[in-house]
């Protein structure tokens, strides 16, 4: 297959590798229909994660059909069309009946979603059907169908980690795909004002359509002031921190208000301080971490096949899937929020 490569900070290629195979009898391989490039794979691709090792495949969030089935997979079989959670769970043990499932013991992640093939660990637990061959859902679906696969639910992870209710003012910090989904979700979820952390026009306008009513274009101190100015001094009720820095932490904990919960969903690879005081003197709780994707598809599928959310608007640049690189190129020089990759 051909398959997208990074050898390198700033080098992604794409080349012939083998086709994945079958090593568990729950897995399935999983011919990509669609896919992407995610926030996180700019950590790589920037350098900010150290590359180590020689050539490897890349990308987590796709959509496809099913192409083999291991001998134990019951509820799949070739022909589906399904959505690839990134975070690959079995769905019975102690830590998925928990709502844990990205830390299911028999945790796996997709590793070549910007692929031709993607092999699926934990098919059983972790694939979701949105039809069979012959049976596509509506084209115009498939970019939110897409975002199932990670950013949606992540950005629906940090709202719900922060608690974020009916009536409630919620922060969102970052502009990425996922924290213009984290204002989308805490929007569905209730939040009577969204304040939306963006310096940039195109986001700032996506995040008011997806229902941020105030924008801070600021960063730093004069972020945390305009927030304290718009809530009368009192902070958020709910911060959703979508970025995964020091500089987005220390915004998120001293924009919430005391007794508030920082819901936190960026990767955290430039974080090298934590604002412990902040959260102790204003008992400011933390929750979130990687999202356990399965857990929330159930809810959130019926929101993007009913049309009542549209995060597929993240998407704002569609390139071949060779030509990733270009994706690459443009999101890490912020000339777009998201790359969607066409196959």
């Amino acid at each position: 297959m051909f398959a997208t490569m990074i050898h390198g900070a700033g080098d992604i290629r794409w080349e012939e590798i083998p086709d994945p195979q079958l090593h568990e009898p729950t897995d399935v391989i999983v011919r990509v229909t669609a896919s992407c490039v995610c926030g996180s794979d700019l950590w790589h691709y920037n350098g900010v994660v150290p590359h180590r090792g020689g050539p490897r495949t890349i990308g987590h969030e796709c959509l496809g059909e099913v192409v083999e089935v291991g001998a134990e997979v019951r509820r799949f079989a070739v022909g589906d069309l399904v959505i690839v959670p990134f975070d690959h769970s079995d769905g019975t043990c102690v830590h998925c009946l928990a709502g844990q499932q990205q830390a299911c013991v028999h945790l796996g992640f997709t590793v070549s979603g910007q692929s031709e093939f993607a092999r699926v660990t934990q098919a059983d637990g972790s694939l979701v059907r949105i039809g069979r061959v012959g049976e596509e859902p509506d084209s115009e679906l498939i970019p939110s169908l897409l975002t199932l696969s990670d950013v949606f639910p992540t950005g629906w992870h940090a709202a719900v980690s922060a608690g974020v209710a009916p009536g409630s003012t919620a922060v969102v910090v970052g502009d990425g795909a996922v924290g213009l989904c984290g204002v989308l979700a805490a929007r569905t979820l209730g939040a009577e004002r969204i304040i939306a952390l963006s310096r940039h026009e195109s986001r700032q306008e996506l995040a008011r359509e997806f229902g941020a009513t105030d924008v801070v274009a600021e960063r730093g101190d004069a972020a945390v002031e305009a927030v304290m100015e718009l809530t009368g001094g009192v902070g958020a009720d709910s911060v959703l921190e979508c970025v995964g820095s020091s500089q987005a932490l220390e915004t998120a904990f001293r924009s919430a208000r005391p007794g508030a919960r920082v819901g936190f969903v960026g990767v955290p690879n430039a974080v090298d301080a934590f604002p412990i005081r902040v959260a102790f003197s204003r008992n400011v709780g933390l929750a979130g971490g990687m999202a356990p994707v399965s857990r929330y598809l159930p809810e959130l599928l019926p929101l993007v096949l009913d049309r009542v959310v549209d995060p597929g608007r993240v998407f704002d640049l569609e390139v071949p899937i060779s030509d990733a690189a270009s994706g690459y190129r443009a999101m890490a020089e912020r000339r777009a929020i998201k790359a969607f990759l066409r196959v």
